[in-house]
């Protein structure tokens, strides 16, 4: 039996999308909080095994794979069902645009170590930095949207690795209270997918330390 270690931080949107692909796939897992305020990533014993310092981690076997989007294909391969990234070439290709338009476009500009450099050694203030948060997130959901096809969610009829990414997106969006009126389609299938108790079990308010 397969030994699976998540290194997570709850707020963390990465995490979020690797607890939904666990999930969806119905994996036992043992999750470690590591906390990113704290600095916990930065930590010697962390470092040996992730050396970017970054969460989230998934730990087989005692090997380490990092980065969430190389986590959930490896995922994807070694328990293929239910599938998260299609087979067929053009359906792939779709689903990883979707996909990458979140985790490669608006969530490396928003980071959590992006935002603080904002703040700490470019001097942006609070309002300042959230504005530049908003931006991001809208000129990727303006593209997203118009990708969404007309399933029940990003990946069809059942959820894939875009509403892996889409849900914690949203979620931060709405935190950073970024307006959603032009973006139905996205709201739907959020909503939609937080049906599920995959998507449920994964969110942050379901895993955060007490």
């Amino acid at each position: 039996m397969t030994n699976l270690v998540l290194h997570d931080y709850f707020r963390s949107s990465a995490s979020f999308r690797v607890r939904i692909a666990l999930n969806l796939k119905g994996l036992d897992y043992e999750r470690v909080e590591v906390s990113l305020i704290a600095g916990e990533q930065r930590s010697d014993a962390y470092l040996e095994q992730n050396a970017q310092g970054f969460v989230p981690m998934l730990v087989v076997d005692g090997e380490p794979i990092i980065q969430s989007m190389a986590i959930i294909d490896w995922l994807d391969r070694a328990f293929p069902q239910p599938r998260l990234i299609p087979d067929d070439a053009m359906p792939r290709a779709v689903a990883l645009a979707q996909a990458q338009v979140i985790a490669s476009d608006i969530h490396p500009l928003n980071n959590l170590r992006v935002l603080k450099y904002l703040k700490r050694d470019l001097g942006l203030n609070e309002q300042t930095k959230d504005r530049w948060y908003r931006h991001w997130i809208v000129q990727g959901f303006d593209a997203l949207e118009a990708m969404a096809g007309d399933g029940r969610f990003l990946g069809g009829d059942a959820p894939g690795i875009a509403d892996c990414c889409l849900v914690p997106q949203m979620y931060n969006a709405r935190r950073f209270e970024t307006p959603l009126d032009d973006y139905p389609r996205l709201v739907a299938i959020d909503a939609a997918c937080m049906e599920l108790e995959a998507f449920q079990k994964a969110h942050p308010d379901a895993v955060k330390p007490a």
